[in-house]
C-alpha cells in the first residue's frame, strides 16, 4: 500500500510516534498525518500520503479494475438497540437474538460494558457486500468506537474478507468525517452513508442512502418494523439501490479506454447518475 522512493529518508515521509523511520528525528505532528487505524502510531507526511493515494488509485484502476468504497455502519448496514430501551413488544426479539433460526439479529455485550444490544443487519447486507466487493475496494467509516466497529465486524465480515484493516472509527476520526483517512484519491472514492452533514468537505463522492430503521426509536409510536414483525424489502430497499446505483458507476468509469482513465471522476459520474437515484429512494420511501 505505501510507496517508497529515495526521498523518503530524509523528507520524513513515514513516521512512528512522532519518530521519523528513515532518519529516526523527532518531527512535529503537523507535518504527518496519522493512520492509526492501520498501525498503531503510523504517520505519513502529506507527501506521502498523496503520492500513496496516487499510487493505489492508479494500480487500482488500472491492474484490479476497482475504484474505493467508504460504507458508514448505523442506519446504512444495521441498526443496533440498547436492550434496556426495547419496547415491551420487541421483547421478543431478545430471544430470537440467541435462536439458531435467526441470522440476522445478534445480541452483544462490548468489553467493559455491561450493557447489552441488540445488532439487525439491514436486509441484502450480504448480497450487498458481496457484489460491491467485486467493484470496489472496501473500507468501514463510522462515528462508533472501534470496539463497536470490531464487535459488528465479527459478525458481518469474520474471515475479513471485505475490509481487512480498512476500518475507521471515532477513535481515529471524533468529529467529522474526511477523506483524508482514505488511501485513494477523492476522484477513485464512492461513500455511501445515511447523513449528509457528516461529510462537509465531500459531499460530491457521497450517495445517501434512506436510513435504516428496524427497532422502535424515540418519538417513533408503535409502527417500526420490529414491532411489526416485518422488515424493509431486499429488492427494493436501501441497500439494493444503492447497488444499482455503484455498478453503474462502476461500468460508466471503465468503459474509456485505459489510457484516458486517469481523467475519470467518480464525482461528474454520481452528479449525472444521481438525480434518477432521488427519484427510486423516493419511491421507495
Amino acid at each position: 500500500m505505501f510507496v517508497t522512493t529515495s526521498s523518503s529518508c530524509c523528507g520524513h515521509w513515514y513516521g512512528f510516534h512522532g519518530v521519523c523511520i528513515g532518519c529516526k528525528s523527532i518531527v512535529h505532528k503537523s507535518q504527518w498525518r496519522a493512520f492509526d487505524y492501520i498501525f498503531n502510531g503510523l504517520q505519513l507526511s502529506h507527501e506521502a500520503v498523496a503520492l500513496t493515494k496516487s499510487r493505489t488509485t492508479n494500480n487500482s484502476c488500472l491492474n484490479e479494475k476497482k475504484l474505493h468504497l467508504v460504507l458508514d455502519l448505523d442506519h446504512t448496514l444495521l441498526h443496533m438497540k440498547k436492550v434496556p430501551c426495547l419496547s415491551r413488544a420487541e421483547m421478543y426479539l431478545i430471544q430470537e437474538a440467541c435462536s439458531v433460526t435467526r441470522e440476522d439479529i445478534w445480541k452483544i455485550r462490548l468489553l467493559g460494558d455491561p450493557i447489552d444490544r441488540l445488532i439487525k443487519l439491514r436486509p441484502f447486507v450480504r448480497d450487498f457486500l458481496k457484489e460491491a466487493n467485486e467493484m470496489f475496494t472496501m473500507y468501514v467509516y463510522t462515528k462508533g468506537t472501534r470496539k463497536y466497529a470490531k464487535a459488528v465486524l465479527e459478525l458481518i465480515d469474520p474471515n475479513r474478507l471485505y475490509f481487512g484493516d480498512r476500518v475507521i472509527t471515532k477513535d481515529e476520526s471524533p468529529h467529522q468525517k474526511t477523506l483524508d483517512l482514505v488511501l485513494a484519491e477523492e476522484r477513485g472514492v464512492v461513500i455511501v452513508d445515511d447523513r449528509r452533514d457528516i461529510w462537509p468537505h465531500h459531499k460530491s463522492n457521497l450517495i445517501e442512502i434512506s436510513k435504516y430503521k428496524y427497532f422502535r426509536v424515540s418519538g417513533q409510536g408503535s409502527n417500526s418494523y420490529s414491532e411489526k414483525k416485518t422488515d424493509e424489502s431486499e429488492k427494493d430497499g436501501g441497500l439494493a439501490n444503492v447497488l444499482k446505483l455503484l455498478k453503474q458507476v462502476h461500468c460508466r468509469f471503465f468503459m474509456v479506454e485505459e489510457e484516458k482513465l486517469e481523467s475519470m471522476d467518480v464525482r461528474s459520474l454520481l452528479k449525472e447518475l444521481y438525480i434518477d437515484f432521488d427519484t427510486n429512494q423516493e419511491s421507495v420511501e
